[in-house]
């Protein structure tokens, strides 16, 4: 399978190209029914949603299961797909690099208990010589706006920004009216399972709390392109897997 002109013209101009029942759907129960494994342990390492809130009501819900390459022999095989390697090369246009330094992620909204995924660029924690990164989304259920489905800006990843854009998290702020303007341009596409999402690391995204009474659980990786290095003593020079 190779992407059309069309699709890779798309992903160019907005930033992201969703593709439906990509991935095999007993897979995908497979890696949910490992993902509820360690989401219910709480294996390390992982990321809460303490980390994630802004008001008092701390919860201790897990936001992000880390480092999952290296979990299960079933993320792994996902995360080095086969199929998909083509249309990363297209897209890339150079050999595509698995980063474990950044997402290599179970991402889960825990019902009722979930926070806003704040509107924000990916790159902003990422340390590479250019931007040709982009992340490989897997819904591994039902995925819409109640549960927290991903929302993006389309040709955003292509928008110059200044740092007085962005909060001291480095999320986008929402308060300014030059931002309400963009931001004003959101749109989503409902997910189902095997659905990929395939985003550039600049391009815009948010994800409401989830409102409804099931998880929503997704896996989430990224890479780079072949020549585009990571910084030398930053947290993405790290461990990598050419695919």
């Amino acid at each position: 399978m190779l992407l059309s002109q069309v699709q890779i013209d798309q992903f160019h101009k907005d930033g992201f190209l969703v593709l439906k029942a990509f991935a095999d759907p007993k897979e995908c129960d497979t890696i949910l029914s490992l993902a509820k494994s360690h989401l219910e342990r709480k294996t390390e390492p992982l990321e809460s949603e303490k980390e994630y809130q802004r008001d008092n009501a701390l919860s201790s819900a897990v936001r992000r299961l880390r480092q999952v390459y290296d979990r299960e022999e079933s993320f792994k095989s996902w995360m080095k797909n086969k199929e998909i390697k083509p249309l990363l090369q297209q897209l890339l246009q150079d050999e595509p690099v698995l980063l474990l330094a950044h997402h290599n992620s179970i991402m889960t909204k825990q019902a009722n208990e979930s926070t806003i995924t704040y509107w924000h660029q990916d790159i902003r924690y990422w340390n590479y010589k250019n931007d040709n990164l982009l992340s490989v989304w897997l819904s591994l259920g039902d995925e819409f706006l109640d549960n927290g489905l991903l929302e993006f800006i389309p040709g955003s990843h292509k928008m110059n920004f200044t740092s007085e854009q962005f909060d001291e998290r480095l999320s986008f702020k929402e308060e300014l009216s030059k931002n309400q303007e963009i931001i004003s341009k959101r749109v989503h596409c409902n997910l189902e399972k095997g659905d990929i999402v395939l985003f550039h690391a600049k391009v815009l995204h948010y994800a409401h709390k989830n409102k409804t009474d099931k998880a929503k659980i997704s896996f989430v990786y990224s890479l780079r392109a072949k020549s585009n290095l990571p910084l030398k003593n930053t947290r993405s020079n790290y461990k990598e897997i050419i695919l």
